[in-house]
Formats: structure tokens, sequence, C-alpha cells
């Protein structure tokens, strides 16, 4: 069975390493060879680490990732395309609309979206009965949950289809009808908001509230941890579109908003609310 994963980032490198996992042929396409290749040596690293305690057969190989920047060349034959650029309507439905074309009408299209309507993806790509949100959470090879979200239009063999998909992923998927920011991300935006304005209050550092979280609410991972492997710029566009559609309490914080506007987005940049070497930085 063939995936397609369109962008090479630390979503999309956490997608393709479950699917690698899973025995899937998979296919990771992005604009920039250079960034794809980072994203093989860094999906490269991370199958290293796995303890050597599987059969010999069901070892995850990177023999079976191919890399790609020509995403109608990479959906031929795909069964399933699973797009994970930021989070852009206008850049998520150019995808979704040029895999719906390269693909045969059986395959999955699915957005990971966090936040934006798949309906409203669904009828601009022109294929609204095969697309559904299929909403990873990182670090994808840990976090088990992915939601998996029915639009308007979306067919019920399409949804049944890409939550077995994730069940072979190993993951637990969840069907939920088509909301804003669905239910983890809109509960997560208010956390991650509220930890900002804890951390504008002085109410204690990042470092304590990060702790707290994770001893106190057995998250795997604090606010601010989270925030910056996932990108305050991601983090702030959902919270923007969540102030639109549900009302003045997913207003941003002023200071998370200071850190996007520095550019202080996270691993990515190497500075988030926290510092990383160059080399994590890259993945």
């Amino acid at each position: 069975m063939k995936a397609v994963i369109v962008g090479a980032g630390t979503m999309g490198q956490g997608i393709a390493e479950v699917g690698l996992s899973a025995g899937w042929e998979i296919h990771l396409v992005d604009v920039d060879q250079e960034i794809l290749q980072a994203a093989r040596s860094a999906i490269m690293r991370r199958l290293a680490r796995r303890p050597a305690d599987r059969e010999p057969a069901s070892q995850p190989s990177i023999d079976t990732l191919c890399l790609g920047t020509d995403l109608r060349t990479a959906c031929l034959r795909a069964d399933v395309v699973i797009e994970t650029a930021s989070e852009d309507l206008a850049v998520k439905v150019g995808i979704l609309t040029a895999a719906a074309e390269a693909t045969t009408s059986d395959a999955i299209l699915a957005t990971n979206t966090s936040a934006l309507s798949v309906t409203e993806m669904g009828a601009a790509s022109g294929a609204p009965h095969r697309l559904v949100g299929l909403h990873f959470f990182n670090p994808v090879p840990r976090m088990r949950l992915v939601e998996v979200i029915r639009g308007l239009e979306t067919s019920e063999a399409v949804v049944e289809r890409a939550a077995n998909f994730c069940l072979e992923l190993g993951k637990d998927p969840v069907i939920l009808n088509d909301s804003p920011a669905f239910v983890a991300s809109r509960v997560n935006a208010l956390i991650g908001n509220e930890a900002f304005t804890m951390l504008q209050e002085g109410v204690a550092s990042a470092e304590d509230i990060d702790k707290a979280l994770r001893l106190g609410l057995n998250h795997p991972m604090g606010p601010f941890e989270l925030g910056d492997l996932v990108g305050w710029d991601v983090r702030y566009k959902v919270l923007q579109h969540l102030h639109v559609t549900l009302g003045d309490r997913f207003r941003p914080n002023p200071l998370m908003v200071k850190y996007v506007q520095a550019g202080r987005l996270g691993r990515k940049t190497g500075r988030g609310v926290y510092e990383y070497p160059a080399i994590d930085s890259k993945g």
C-alpha cells in the first residue's frame, strides 16, 4: 500500500516514520530537495534508535521511503495522500486540488489541518466526497490519537477507510464532525494561550508551568514544550481562526504574538520559549 505525505516538516516526518513502521510504501514530497534530504536523515536517526526487539522482517526499512518534488508523479498509484502544509487555506487547497486530479477516484485525500474547515477544503478541491481530515499530533510516533474529521460531503466509506488506515499505523482514531479546531486543538489552544498569560503575569517560569502540567495533569509535554515543537506560528494561526469563529476567549495572548513577530517560533527556528542546538532545529 502506498501513502503520499506532502510536506517534510516535523509533522510530515512523523507520519512518514509511522507509515514506514507499518510497512507502507511512503512517498515524501516537498518543494525543496535539501529539506527532503534533511527529513530523510532525521527519520533514519529515529528509526535507528528504536529497540531492536522485533523480528527482522518487521523492522521498518528506509528503503521504502521515496523522496520527490513532483506531487503529481508521487500520486500515481497512491492509496492515501496526506497534506501537512502550514495552516494556510489557499496552500492546502492547492495541494489537495492537484492531488485530486492526479489520483484515482478511490484514493483517500486527507488534510492534517488542526483548525481549518474540512468541508470548505473539500468543496474547493473538487473532490469533497473523498476528502477527510486526519489530524495527527506531535510527536507523531509517540502520540496515539488521530482525529478523523468528517466534512459535510465526505462519504462514510472514506471515513471508515481513513479510520482503518490509522489503526494500521498503530493509532487510536476518533471520528468527529467538522467544527472549528475539532476537539483536542480547541482545548490545547486555550491551554497554550493561558500558559502565555501566566508567563506574562509572572505567575511562574516557563519551566515550572510545563512541569506543573506534566506532573499535575499527566500531560506528556508541557504547553511551552509542545508549542515549541508544533511552532508558535501554527498556534497563532489556530487562535486567530478560533477568535474569529468562536469569540473573544480565543484572542491570542500579546506575548505569544510578540514571539511570533520576533521569529521565535520554536524548534524549527532554533528558538521559541526555549533555545535549541542547531541539530535539533533540523528535526
